[in-house]
């Protein structure tokens, strides 16, 4: 059974409406919200090996992180092979988690999803079941100004608050072990794309993907989800760009256009919301 449609009033200057346990939770973000109904809790640490790191090419930051994901399963093609499915013009500056979800789906022997409005528990719980993980998110490199990236999740430890990474411009770590990213971070980047994440897994895991996904298998309810989090957020912090853009981005998801036409103009009011971020829409 579907959540319930989320009632959100919103005008050019208002607080979305946000339930009043919901705006009390002192991390409402990874508390009680998108509860993963199968799943146990995961374990305090795992890590994932047998990845293939890929130095991508110009722009190609899709490309490059598809192929590492299936080079778990053993994929050994290059990542000009992506690149032909999923940039057949160059001048095309990005890729979006549809269209990996579409390469894979239609090109390889496994089997991809992509949903919105994740939370870091469900990604500990898709790499301690051996599950690659790919997640959206915003970043700035040195001499950079914002831009949206992929990156490959291969492990996590929570005694060190952190998630390993393999990513296609920084690399992959000392020995392949991932980069270190701490939980604060990841999240906070992750939030620039409504903690949008993508996951690669074979038929036969088709069962296990679904009973951690939980409720998120279900994409009007991950949407919904997002929403939620996103009132949580703008209601927290009423200057976080981000938070007013994922809920524009929610109510487009659920077809609520006048909605999500007031959220995005209260983004680019409230704070600057990089230039570059339609481009990644």
């Amino acid at each position: 059974t579907l959540m319930p449609t989320v009632a959100v009033s919103l005008t050019a200057t208002s607080l979305p409406t946000v339930e009043a346990t919901e705006a009390a939770s002192s991390d409402p973000v990874q508390e009680n919200m998108g509860v993963s109904a199968g799943s146990l809790p995961p374990p305090s640490s795992a890590r994932m090996y047998g990845f293939t790191a890929v130095k991508q090419t110009w722009n190609n930051c899709g490309p490059a992180n598809i192929t590492m994901a299936l080079s778990y399963f053993g994929w050994t093609q290059g990542q000009e092979v992506a690149q032909s499915y999923l940039r057949p013009d160059k001048e095309d500056k990005n890729v979006n988690p549809s269209e990996i979800v579409a390469f894979v789906n239609e090109n390889t022997g496994v089997r991809s999803l992509t949903r919105i409005g994740g939370n870091m528990e469900l990604v500990k719980n898709f790499i301690a079941n051996k599950i690659p993980v790919i997640i959206e998110t915003g970043y700035m490199y040195e001499g950079s100004s914002w831009l949206g990236h992929y990156q490959t999740v291969v492990g996590y430890d929570d005694s060190f608050d952190a998630f390993y990474v393999y990513d296609s411009y920084l690399g992959a770590g000392e020995n392949g072990a991932g980069l270190p990213k701490s939980y604060d971070v990841f999240d906070k980047d992750w939030e620039n794309f409504n903690r949008t994440f993508i996951v690669v897994y074979t038929q036969e895991d088709e069962n296990k993907v679904r009973t951690i996904l939980g409720n998120w298998a279900d994409p009007t309810w991950a949407a919904e989800n997002a929403l939620r989090v996103a009132q949580v957020e703008a209601s927290a912090n009423p200057q976080n760009p981000f938070a007013w853009y994922n809920l524009g981005s929610s109510f487009t998801k659920l077809g609520r256009y006048e909605e999500a036409a007031t959220a995005y103009d209260q983004s680019r009011r409230v704070g600057e919301i990089p230039w570059r971020i339609t481009l990644y829409q």
